[in-house]
């Protein structure tokens, strides 16, 4: 063997101290700086010095240094391939040997042991994500297609009518580890675990709602039911939207909804209108009997003050009475002749049964101007 056969590529001689590559053996001063400085001239100098003194010798020689050279080459090739460069918004999750052992949530570069030892899973986190229930679309050179899927988009609701729906469900990571460990098949189980969260809030609300005014209060509803079965499984996803994009009635029972839309407006047409005859009835019901309450009450009252008055005459009369009978004999009794007599006609007879003239003066009183008036003139004449 040679002279060089015995030297270490970096400078390590038979016999002799491990020399550094770089210039530094063990102290001294350099060029440009201390010992932790270098000077990069006498740095590439030698190594290219010891570089052809390693290639020196026989061929044999030559072609295992080349071999040690090319090994060399692709354990520092190997080791540069644990370098990864983590960009905003994305999560690394790091493995050891399969296990998860830490996550950067940092951005820039990081470094981790190379395959097989350690691997690396980068995941935007920040990013929004969609996926589409009820519905796919075809992209192709003229735009892009919409396809119904019915075994997705057809849902009961809870007056038993079916609905139509197409949604988008927008989402994105936020526990990158939790994402890749606690779930599998992440986006088809959140799909079905979306699909079932819709069709229980579609289940608990009825058509008319859904396909007019109601849509995002059932969005919000799936939305909910779904952030909180996912939250249960640990699954490390956040459901940022429900978005309704088309509500309608299935065309199968297109007419017979119409049908049942047109019943339903004839009967609010005819509730308003029992309602408006309500409204016109009621208060004039209300002022009549408090009307009829008000003429009881004064009928009562007037009776009740007329039976007063008649008692208290009554006492009045009886207590007179027993003070001078007789007296009171006659006048009742020429009160009641008086009330018999009114309208009679009158023949006054005396004792013996013969007949008084009378004068009937009140029907003088009675007799007509018209009458009088040229009677009154002849005798003037």
């Amino acid at each position: 063997m040679s002279e060089n056969d015995n030297k270490n590529p970096w400078g390590s001689h038979k016999g002799g101290g491990r020399k550094n590559p770089w210039g530094n053996n063990g102290g001294g001063s350099h060029r440009g700086g201390g010992p932790d400085q270098p000077d990069l001239d006498e740095m590439f100098e030698r190594f290219g010095n010891q570089f052809k003194g390693f290639m020196g010798g026989d061929d044999n020689n030559k072609t295992t240094k080349i071999i040690g050279l090319g090994i060399l080459a692709a354990l520092l090739l190997w080791l540069a391939s644990g370098f990864y460069i983590v960009n905003p918004g994305e999560h690394a999750v790091i493995q050891r040997f399969g296990q998860h052992d830490r996550t950067k949530v940092t951005e820039g570069l990081g470094y981790r042991l190379p395959a097989p030892v350690e691997s690396v899973t980068i995941l935007n986190v920040k990013e929004t994500r969609e996926m589409t229930i009820g519905f796919f679309e075809r992209r192709g050179r003229g735009g892009s297609a919409k396809q119904d899927i019915p075994e997705e988009s057809l849902m009961l609701t809870t007056d038993r009518n079916i609905v139509d729906l197409d949604l988008v469900i927008q989402w994105n990571i936020k526990s990158a580890e939790d994402f890749l460990f606690r779930i599998q098949d992440q986006e088809n189980t959140i799909k079905k675990v979306a699909e079932s969260a819709i069709r229980d809030a579609v289940g608990q609300t009825r058509m008319f709602p859904i396909i007019t005014t109601g849509r995002d209060a059932v969005a919000n509803t799936a939305r909910d039911i779904i952030q909180a079965n996912l939250d249960e499984y640990n699954s490390g996803v956040n459901i940022n939207n429900v978005l309704i994009q088309q509500a309608e009635v299935h065309p199968d029972v297109q007419n017979a909804f119409q049908d049942v839309q047109s019943a339903k407006q004839d009967a609010e047409d005819v509730q308003n209108r029992a309602q408006a005859y309500r409204e016109d009835i009621l208060p004039k019901a209300r002022g009549e009997a408090i009307q009829n309450v008000n003429q009881a009450e004064a009928y009562k009252e007037s009776t009740v003050a007329r039976a007063t008055g008649d008692a208290d005459r009554f006492n009045s009369v009886y207590q007179a009475y027993l003070s001078g009978q007789d007296v009171t004999k006659q006048r009742i009794f020429i009160e009641t002749m008086e009330s018999v007599l009114q309208n009679a006609q009158k023949i006054i007879l005396d004792s013996n049964g013969g007949a008084i003239p009378y004068l009937p003066l009140n029907e003088l009183n009675r007799t007509s101007p018209a009458v009088g008036g040229p009677q009154q003139r002849q005798q003037g004449q």
